[in-house]
């Protein structure tokens, strides 16, 4: 296991990885003891002193020492290059959104499916892979089920997104039933994003005076976008016609007055949308489960 780098708290348990001699070669302190820090060194090249149940205390190094609830965990074995089983690749963000300009970085999302050994063994898989200098997020695919029938407005927008890079055939046709995603849960889902955006322009307001244009264009996209959901039963990645009005709220060029103004109507027609749409209550929990397993049962034989 690796070394913590950072010095161990006073009170932490740890077990000795190496064991205690006397001159003479007598072990007075086994490999494998159970004790406590209770002096931590002036730097990581010095030595805690530890106490022991039988009451004495004796120093170790940090290199001899590991904490105890991870010395109960095992090894991982070698990381698997889990990209090699992303089943769907697609843009999103800025330059999905029709909103990009030269600096816009290039967001990629998708799903992962690992053999289905992979998924079985002790240690499991990660629920998500990020690569932040890549700007790239799979998430393990019942995640990004989950996470699509809560109508997570960043999921959703991977499924409708145009700008597809990789699909396989099982993403092919989770797209094609990708409708099943779509109910009500639209309403709060998005309300939630949007107040989150509006809590940060309040916040900036009070501590700063001012807002910050980027938070103010993104709480009217969402508006727009979850509006276009309940009214037309899919979702709106690019901005359309939107795009130029949006980039003048992100340069600051609109003032914040016809801003909020834009936002209580968008509001407001976002909340008639939702007496008026014809999308269910539920997404398809049934159909959107047999495909998760379908997609399980097409690992099986899959070597990893």
């Amino acid at each position: 296991m690796n070394t913590d780098l950072q010095l161990l708290p006073i009170g932490t348990q740890v077990v000795t990885r190496t064991a205690l001699h006397t001159p003479s070669g007598e072990v007075t302190r086994p490999a494998g003891s159970v004790g406590v820090v209770r002096q931590l060194p002036a730097d990581l090249q010095h030595a805690y002193r530890i106490q022991f149940p039988d009451g004495r205390e004796q120093t170790f190094l940090r290199r001899d020492l590991e904490v105890r609830k991870q010395h109960q965990t095992p090894d991982l074995p070698e990381a698997p290059a889990w990209t090699q089983w992303v089943q769907y690749r697609c843009i999103v963000g800025s330059r999905a959104f029709g909103l990009d300009t030269e600096d816009s970085d290039t967001d990629r999302r998708g799903f992962y499916l690992a053999p289905a050994d992979r998924h079985w063994s002790l240690w499991g898989l990660p629920e998500q892979l990020e690569n932040d200098a890549t700007q790239e997020t799979y998430w393990e695919l019942q995640k990004f089920l989950t996470l699509a029938l809560k109508a997570n407005p960043n999921v959703l927008e991977c499924l409708y997104t145009p700008r597809v890079e990789t699909a396989s055939p099982l993403a092919v046709e989770l797209l094609s039933m990708r409708g099943a995603f779509l109910s009500t849960l639209v309403y709060q889902t998005y309300n939630g994003y949007v107040l989150s955006q509006f809590k940060k322009l309040d916040a900036d307001l009070r501590n700063h005076g001012e807002i910050r244009w980027k938070h103010a264009m993104h709480l009217i996209r969402l508006l727009l976008s979850g509006t276009a959901v309940l009214e037309r039963g899919e979702v709106s990645v690019h901005v359309g016609e939107h795009r130029e009005s949006l980039l003048a709220i992100k340069r600051g060029e609109m003032p914040w007055a016809e801003v909020n103004a834009w936002r209580l109507e968008l509001h407001a027609r976002f909340d008639r949308a939702l007496t008026r749409t014809t999308l269910p209550e539920r997404p398809d929990y049934e159909g959107v489960n047999a495909f998760l397993v379908r997609a399980r049962r097409s690992m099986l034989d899959v070597n990893g």
